[in-house]
């Protein structure tokens, strides 16, 4: 069961009175005694530090910062870590081996003893399912838990808690197919609801008041009985993920991908030809990229007509030629030259478009179509 459209009463509570938790410490137990004043229907959020500490998830390093320190917490971190995103200085944005991206993946060392890492859950959608079947049997009560802890958030500065586990609710409610108050239907929309909640509750627990539980009453009139999919489904997976790394790792990659250009990519037969006005302004802004670094008299010389150019055979797909002339015949001319080839090569590929070489001697006749 989603949040109720009608929604008009949303309350925040806090949970105080939670004292330090340690290892093994029962979350059920310990969240019943503080909060009896729980209803069905109210939405847990729990902070993965105190989830974490429950379960066991802590490092020792020294206690003292210093090299030491830093050596340790760096290899902890290479143990979290799937892959690294980005990195700026002393801060590693990383994908944790949940799909999480996060700096440092999440570990942490506040609000826990000198010597000591926490680590995030180590599958926090179990943990959010067990702790509200716990209370259920604890209480009595049908509440949604959710597991959050603290993200930053593309394009935006500051930090806000984000749902890393969830039972009991929908973490997203689906708009698509509806349709607004325009009639217009809608075809991307997909509410977050349950990083929303878990927001909303970090208002009312903040992170240095020592409140690491809060209950949201009042978006949803009582859980539905099954746990519900888990904020797993609220990350992005590689073929939907457009920033899978950061600026300067991206263009990095860039650069070794234009290293291993292969001198002959193949054309797909079965890929229409883009529209020639499209396809014309790449291969434009292709050469008008790279003859700015090519030697001085180098010619790209761009023609759309392939069929009327020359006899050559060409790949079914071309859809433009591109004659690459050198200034000269000498050798450190055709050397440069061959430089200046395989830029204008890399200018196209970064447009989208593959090339190959028709002839192997000067002039270079490029044949030009889709990747």
């Amino acid at each position: 069961m989603s949040g109720d459209s009608t929604v008009s009463d949303l309350r925040v509570l806090p949970v105080t009175g939670i004292s330090e938790i340690r290892p093994g410490d029962d979350l059920a137990v310990v969240i019943a005694e503080a909060a009896p004043w729980l209803h069905d229907g109210d939405v847990l959020v729990v902070t993965s530090k105190i989830v974490s500490k429950a379960e066991g998830r802590l490092v020792d390093v020294p206690a003292a910062e210093g090299p030491a320190f830093d050596a340790a917490k760096a290899e902890v971190l290479r143990g979290e870590t799937a892959r690294v995103v980005a990195s700026r200085g002393p801060t590693r944005i990383v994908q944790t081996h949940h799909g999480f991206v996060m700096a440092n993946a999440g570990i942490d060392a506040s609000n826990v003893e000198r010597g000591r890492l926490v680590l995030l859950p180590k599958d926090p959608d179990a943990s959010a399912r067990e702790l509200r079947a716990a209370l259920r049997v604890r209480t009595g009560r049908n509440v949604a838990v959710i597991v959050s802890d603290t993200m930053g958030r593309a394009w935006r500065n500051g930090l806000m808690d984000v749902a890393l586990g969830s039972a009991g609710l929908e973490p997203i409610d689906d708009h698509r197919g509806r349709t607004d108050s325009f009639g217009n239907e809608l075809h991307v929309t997909q509410i977050a609801v349950a990083d929303e909640l878990a927001s909303a509750a970090d208002l009312v627990k903040g992170k240095a008041d020592g409140v690491p539980v809060a209950v949201v009453r009042g978006y949803l009139h009582a859980p539905p009985d099954a746990d519900g999919p888990g904020a797993r489904v609220l990350v992005r997976d590689g073929a939907t993920d457009m920033f899978a790394l950061g600026t300067a790792e991206a263009h990095a990659a860039g650069l070794r991908d234009a290293a291993d250009l292969p001198p002959a990519p193949l054309f797909h037969p079965a890929l229409p030809p883009l529209p020639e006005e499209e396809d014309t302004a790449a291969v434009v802004r292709a050469i008008a990229h790279a003859l700015p670094a090519a030697a001085n008299g180098t010619l790209f010389t761009h023609e759309k007509t392939p069929a009327a150019v020359r006899e050559t055979p060409l790949p079914s797909a071309t859809t433009d030629l591109i004659t690459c002339t050198p200034p000269a015949e000498s050798v450190p001319a055709l050397i440069r030259f061959g430089a200046d080839v395989h830029r204008l090569r890399a200018a196209l590929a970064a447009e989208g478009l593959a090339s190959v070489p028709l002839t192997e001697v000067p002039p270079i006749l490029l044949a030009v179509g889709p990747a």
